[in-house]
């Protein structure tokens, strides 16, 4: 019998499912440090604002999701304690998401439970098989605001 040049799995079943147990992974280290309520959303949102605050509409803009989606977003942080939604003081048509100083403590924790978890799968893999995840994932980006963002949250770093 001719062994098959197709690999035993689908990448996109395998891609869906490293999302899943990477979501949970997380979910798990951050109930651990006393954020019991993270939600897959949390990481992004988070570690935007942590740049500093956001018009609601930036924040849409940023995720690819309506402003409507965002403000819901946005609202559901302020209701948790993790940010501040108020209409801007120059433009109040515009309104403003804030990190409160719980939700940079929680921003900050995700961030190093996300170093935590890169750090865990780094002893695993030599640095060419990290390089090969990298660029096969960038690969998986297809269209260019997938790629914008990847490139704001996480930019790669230079090994020099």
């Amino acid at each position: 019998m001719r062994a098959s040049s197709r690999p035993p799995y689908r990448f996109g079943d395998l891609l869906a499912l490293a999302r899943q147990s990477w979501v949970r992974q997380l979910g798990g280290a951050l109930a651990e440090a006393g954020y019991p309520d993270y939600r897959p959303s949390d990481a992004l949102v988070m570690r935007l604002l942590l740049r500093g605050p956001l018009a609601v509409g930036r924040l849409g803009d940023a995720l690819g999701v309506t402003r409507q989606a965002a403000r819901k977003v946005a609202t559901g942080l302020e209701s948790r304690g993790y940010a501040t939604v108020e209409k801007d003081a120059r433009d109040g048509r515009q309104t403003n998401v804030t990190l409160t100083s719980r939700g940079r403590d929680f921003a900050h924790t995700i961030v190093s439970m996300i170093d935590r978890l890169d750090a865990a799968l780094a002893a695993c893999l030599t640095p060419e098989q990290l390089t090969a995840a990298d660029t096969v994932l960038r690969a998986v980006l297809g269209d260019e605001h997938s790629r914008a963002l990847a490139a704001f949250v996480a930019p790669p770093q230079d090994p020099h």
